[in-house]
């Protein structure tokens, strides 16, 4: 490749390089969020009331196992797809099956009205979540990578690392500010309360496609 090409091609990348980093923060957003409402709410309301108080809370933390165990599938998946359909369309497609899953999950009815349904429905969407955030994480440093000047990709790819924090962070402060909003004793119990998190959803997923739908298609390698 020559300098001229290279100097060329290094214009765009710091756009590639912060939509990959958005999309990434907005995935882990949604990975993470529902790490606090395993912690805080998921346990007494999506088991059965026969359970014990902890045996309900390390059911609601086996879920959040789940999406740990969906990613290398997603990465595996989206990264095959990502070679011969292109990583821009697949990236597209993980923000769109995350968002989807993470509002679901606010829509989500509990034990108490459908019963062990309402479990088996959380485990799939979790499954769902981590399907996508393990195929949106490897394709974002791809893309990442492969617009980046030969002699810089390292630091190119780095950019999309900083989602993982981000995401934490976010979360973190979301449920904070949600939590706080409504009386301590009720959040846990009412359902309507906590489900305001994850059903906001479909607005903070505008924010990662819109970067994501305008990145470059073509390869460097």
């Amino acid at each position: 490749m020559s300098e001229t090409q290279e100097s060329r091609g290094s214009s765009p990348i710091v756009r590639v390089a912060i939509a990959s980093w958005i999309g990434t923060s907005i995935e882990w957003y949604d990975f993470f969020l529902y790490a606090t409402a395993a912690a805080l709410v998921l346990g007494p309301l999506f088991f059965s009331p026969k359970l014990s108080p902890l045996a309900a809370q390390l059911s609601a933390f086996a879920t959040f196992w789940v999406g740990f165990a969906a990613r290398p599938v997603g990465g595996i998946v989206f990264g095959h797809f990502g070679d011969r359909l292109g990583r821009k369309r697949m990236l597209i497609l993980t923000l769109l099956i995350m968002g989807i899953a993470t509002f679901l999950v606010g829509c989500l009815p509990t034990y108490k009205d459908i019963g062990i349904i309402a479990p088996v429905l959380l485990v799939i969407l979790r499954f769902a979540q981590g399907f996508a955030v393990g195929g949106e994480w490897g394709g974002a440093v791809l893309i990442a990578t492969e617009h980046a000047p030969a002699a810089r990709r390292g630091f190119f790819g780095s950019w999309p690392q900083f989602g993982v924090p981000i995401g934490l962070l976010l979360s973190s402060l979301i449920f904070t500010i949600v939590s706080s909003s409504f009386p301590k004793a009720d959040f846990p119990s009412r359902t309507f309360y906590w489900q305001q998190v994850p059903s906001s959803s479909p607005m903070e997923r505008s924010t990662s496609i819109s970067p994501s739908s305008s990145l470059p298609t073509g390869r460097r390698y």
